[in-house]
């Protein structure tokens, strides 16, 4: 494991974005990490630092801008949530691709994305709307991809699987009631039809939110098993010099 460094970047000057890395010169492959509805916490900090210290640069980009949300007030985060609109996020999200990719320890044309919740759905979006920079992409209980009707009144995204081009990984708890297996199902047949790369795993046993160990329905086991599938698309579609 790298030692890391971490610091927030100045994206624009409306947005920020946490930023982890290995320390040396490099070069790294960059991960962006699009974060649930709770804001840029000490979870997602962490999450970036998971990835730096397996030799990633990583980035997560604050579409919150500055609002964190603990875990408990649901009402509020989805609140949130339901303001926000995917054209602006997909452009936060390539701008701080950019400015990483300005930096010299990051690698050119090595681009991964993970996202969870909410930020699995961004996830979907910008393997399709980033397709000629993203090398892999993982959703974690990617909510709002396909359901037959969304509560937060999002739109669905079955419409940009055409423009997909990097392999897909889908994870998901088989006790998550907030996504049924149904919308599993137009997920994969939409993938298939588009003849897309892509991996679909269900966990027994697993809620929504399994991965976070600040939530109640974190689930330890499935959330290592979960993060070395994310490691183990990552080390493949994006290497890492160590």
């Amino acid at each position: 494991m790298s030692q890391i460094q971490s610091e927030w970047l100045q994206v624009s000057p409306e947005l920020r974005a946490y930023y982890s890395r290995p320390t040396g010169n490099g070069s790294f492959p960059l991960v962006l990490v699009f974060i649930e509805a709770f804001g840029v916490n000490e979870h997602f900090q962490e999450v970036a630092q998971r990835l730096a210290r397996e030799g990633y640069a990583a980035i997560v980009p604050d579409i919150y801008h500055g609002k964190v949300y603990d875990y408990k007030d649901f009402q509020n985060a989805i609140g949130h949530l339901r303001t926000l609109k995917d054209e602006p996020v997909i452009a936060e999200a390539h701008a701080s691709i950019a400015v990483a990719q300005q930096r010299p320890e990051v690698a050119e044309g090595k681009i991964g994305i993970i996202g969870f919740c909410m930020g699995g759905r961004y996830t979907f979006l910008a393997n399709a709307a980033l397709a000629n920079q993203v090398a892999v992409a993982v959703a974690f209980y990617g909510g709002g991809i396909a359901p037959e009707s969304d509560p937060a009144g999002r739109p669905p995204l079955l419409e940009h699987v055409p423009a997909m081009r990097a392999p897909l990984t889908l994870l998901y708890g088989a006790e998550d009631q907030s996504i049924q297996p149904d919308e599993h199902a137009r997920i994969v047949a939409a993938l298939s039809r588009a003849g897309k790369r892509y991996n679909l795993s269900v966990f027994p046993g697993a809620p929504h939110g399994f991965f976070s160990d600040r939530r109640d329905s974190y689930r330890p086991e499935v959330a290592a098993e979960a993060w070395q599938i994310a490691l183990g698309e990552f080390a493949k579609y994006l290497g890492v010099d160590k």
